[in-house]
């Protein structure tokens, strides 16, 4: 067995502190990132992502002395390549200095990251501070309560620590330019004609009013310390660096004020809290933030209650955030995170601490924990009924892949187990607004949810893993009523499929059948078969649970396994039999150039794995494990299967490696587990795409199956190949992306947890199993 590896789950230091932006906020509620420096950034709290939009703000502490002041801004040093590889937006790029950003206030020497999700600590270290001073940044995240745990809000506790003999008088303060009034076009410059800056209790709130053409800039941010404090929201409003220039001033000189722009046009606010200690005393401010954005104009899916153009299109509501429903103001959600703070932070710390106490490899909490951040990401929303609706990651500006994509959600496992009733609510709109009277599923819902449309393939693994995933559901919750509530959709789902992909009734898929690889396979394999098999079964054990007669279904799973195990299974791992001349489908050509048609002409149709060996090869298997229903195939090849993904498909290193395709997710000398290999040769020309890719999210599903074998030492090899990549000194260790940041794939890591313990709760039968 391998050992826990030390630098896996530990501190961040030095380089690694890189591109560490670890996400702040609530599920379906946006988020802010503390950063490996302990600057705030990505700010995406207006039901979009903004990963660039890091504000003009920063805390500092000013020591007071007689021989003169020392201030610092209450982070470590910038990261280098913020200021040589800016964003290069408007004149905040590189070539123009960096006008707009506050880098240039001084900062403390050093600092390290240390991260306990939902909980980061980072420590500054600077010989001219007497302090010793930690932050923590955390927001709430509590299993089972989902609606704490998606709350809009998040908090920096500031700890100070008298490290001498002497008394020392000092000041903390936050400072903030009002950014939600920043136009992208100029980051520099802030409108404030339409914008304004408002005192709260012990802090302020900066606000950005609708502007007729965009609802989605209504938004007020809110930050408010846990004790009485001064504030100042009449900044000096000047040209050039005018605003900076004077707040610094009065960091610097330790000035403490309220002051307060009798039409609260300040360009932005000032916190400040004078505090005396004793030696060897401490104490601790609490910042806290809260955000409201509560309507926007987005809007996915097929538009069915009227043609497009019509009088009343402008009147479709777009999708409004849970919270709205919730709360009324920004002011009622600080007043809730107040008064709630002592028992959020309580329930929240006692998950991390279960968590980070288990007896599991070090590398496997990281990962964990690590992917848990994408609940906290812009990838995720919660419409205002309480249901999910989810991208399948983040682009910079705005969500990738609509949908809550059924393809891509297979492979989550930590929703589930955290927020039963939210994953739930995922299942109830697939097989109700997403799913017609004839059994197809639209794989990408509509948002707001509402009736999707249906004039696309259905996706075979995500239609079928929908099915196994009723039947986790119903063993995760126990509610047989809810099951048995949707037995009727159920079988609709299964019965669409088996009519479309298995016309001939051979228990696997043959006629094309559209995958997470956004093609269709063209002929029996084992990857989107085995998802045939898992839901058969699936159907099996619920409809025998239900009474009904399962008799078509189990025929069906006998004769898939046969063809399965003697006609897919080569001797060490299972391929596809592309076939095309022999189906109901027509392999139609009209819309190829010449070349395309005489390469399908040649080779069949594009796109197919034939005799590789692809890694998601028995996912199928894996999700009926994860699932609750165990095996559905003869273990020992499935086995087989993976340690041939392991032999041929994982590389230490891709410095040889030939990818043709998307190179970011692991290139050069880095390891990673390639998505498909040809180890017996007739590699087609063009086989699916992102074959010579590496994803996370499949490879943890392979590494915790692989464990589920016995196979502990070559899984956690996988899983510390992912986390070497994202260490922080190229990527961001809390954001393994793929088709966009923070990707729901990378969710699958949860499954390590009963990949290397072997253990998971049927609530049905109430035991562990």
């Amino acid at each position: 067995m391998v050992n826990n590896v030390s630098k896996y789950n530990s501190t961040y230091t030095g380089d690694r502190l890189r591109h560490i932006a670890f996400p702040l906020g609530g599920i379906g509620a946006g988020m802010i990132c503390l950063q490996g420096s302990g600057m705030l950034g990505n700010f995406s709290i207006r039901n979009s992502p903004d990963i660039h939009c890091e504000p003009d703000m920063f805390s500092a502490i000013c020591i007071k002395n007689k021989a003169g002041n020392i201030a610092r801004v209450l982070e470590g040093q910038v990261p280098f390549h913020k200021i040589f590889g800016g964003s290069g937006m408007g004149l905040a790029g590189m070539g123009n200095g960096l006008h707009g950003k506050n880098y240039g206030l001084p900062r403390f020497k050093s600092n390290d990251f240390t991260a306990q999700f939902p909980f980061a600590k980072i420590k500054l270290y600077d010989d001219a501070i007497p302090l010793d001073i930690s932050i923590t940044g955390w927001s709430p995240f509590i299993p089972l309560d989902a609606d704490n745990s998606s709350l809009p809000a998040a908090a920096l506790e500031f700890n100070f620590t008298n490290t001498t003999d002497k008394v020392i008088d000092a000041v903390y303060s936050y400072n903030s330019l009002n950014f939600l009034t920043v136009d992208k076009r100029n980051i520099t410059t802030p409108s404030v004609n339409d914008a304004s800056v408002f005192k709260y209790h012990n802090g302020f709130v900066l606000h950005q009013p609708a502007k007729q053409d965009n609802q989605d800039v209504k938004t007020w941010f809110c930050a408010a310390v846990n004790e009485d404090a001064y504030v100042n929201t009449k900044w000096y409003d000047g040209g050039w660096f005018d605003k900076r220039t004077m707040v610094w001033n009065d960091v610097e000189e330790g000035i403490v004020k309220n002051a307060h722009q009798i039409d609260n046009k300040s360009p932005g606010g000032s916190i400040m809290v004078p505090f005396s200690l004793k030696p060897k005393e401490s104490k601790k401010v609490i910042l806290k933030f809260a955000w409201y954005s509560p309507k926007t104009s987005l809007r996915r899916g097929m538009e069915t209650d009227c043609d497009p153009g019509c009088a009343c299109e402008s009147q479709r509501e777009g999708y409004r955030p849970w919270y709205s429903m919730r709360f009324n103001t920004v002011e009622n959600v600080m007043d809730y995170f107040t008064e709630k703070y002592a028992a959020l932070c309580s329930k929240s710390r006692k998950f991390s601490l279960k968590l980070f106490s288990e007896e599991l490899p070090a590398e496997i909490i990281e990962a964990v924990s690590a992917n848990l951040s994408i609940l906290k990401s812009p990838t995720i929303l919660r419409q205002t009924d309480g249901r999910l609706w989810c991208w399948e990651g983040c682009c910079d500006s705005e969500g990738c892949c609509n949908g809550s994509c059924t393809h891509v959600w297979n492979y989550a496992q930590a929703i589930c187990h955290l927020f039963p009733s939210l994953e739930r609510s995922l299942r109830e709109t697939e097989f109700n607004e997403s799913q017609n009277e004839s059994g197809h599923q639209a794989f990408r819902s509509a948002l707001p949810i509402r009736t999707a449309g249906h004039d696309f393939h259905a996706a075979s693994d995500g239609q079928l893993g929908g099915i196994m995933k009723m039947h986790r559901e119903w063993k995760i919750s126990g509610d047989r009523n809810w099951m048995a509530g949707y037995w009727d959709k159920i079988r609709a789902s299964l019965n669409y499929c088996i009519d479309i992909w298995d016309k001939k009734r051979e228990g696997v898929l043959k006629e094309p059948h559209h995958n997470t690889y956004d093609i269709e396979f063209w002929g029996a394999d084992s990857m989107c078969s085995l998802f045939y098999l898992g839901a058969l079964k699936a159907a099996c054990v619920m409809g025998e649970e239900l009474g009904h007669d399962i008799t078509e279904y189990r025929a069906l799973l006998d004769k898939g396994k046969e063809y399965l195990e003697t006609e897919l299974f080569n001797g060490e791992y299972f391929c596809q039999k592309t076939e095309w001349e022999t189906l109901e489908a027509d392999l139609d050509t009209s819309g190829e150039n010449d070349q395309c048609r005489e390469l399908i002409e040649t080779e069949g149709p594009k796109y197919q794995y034939g005799t590789g060996c692809i890694s998601d090869g028995v996912i199928g298997a894996w999700m009926a494990r994860v699932c609750g229903l165990g095996d559905i195939i003869d273990p020992e090849k499935i086995k087989s299967h993976l340690l041939s993904v392991y032999k041929y498909n994982f590389r230490k290193s891709l410095i040889n490696h030939v990818n043709p395709q998307r190179p970011g997710y692991a290139i050069g000398n880095e390891g990673g587990l390639l998505l498909c290999t040809w180890p017996k040769g007739e590699k087609p020309s063009l086989p699916f795409p992102y074959s010579d890719e590496v994803w996370s999210g499949i490879e943890y599903q392979v590494a915790s199956h692989l464990m589920m074998f016995g196979e502990k030492e070559k899984g956690l090899e996988i899983v510390q190949t992912v986390r070497s990549r994202y260490d922080g000194i190229n990527r961001n260790p809390f954001d393994e992306y793929e088709c966009g940041h923070w990707y729901a794939r990378a969710m699958s890591s949860y499954a390590l947890i009963e990949g290397y313990t072997g253990i998971r709760y049927d609530s049905v039968v109430e035991v562990l199993v």
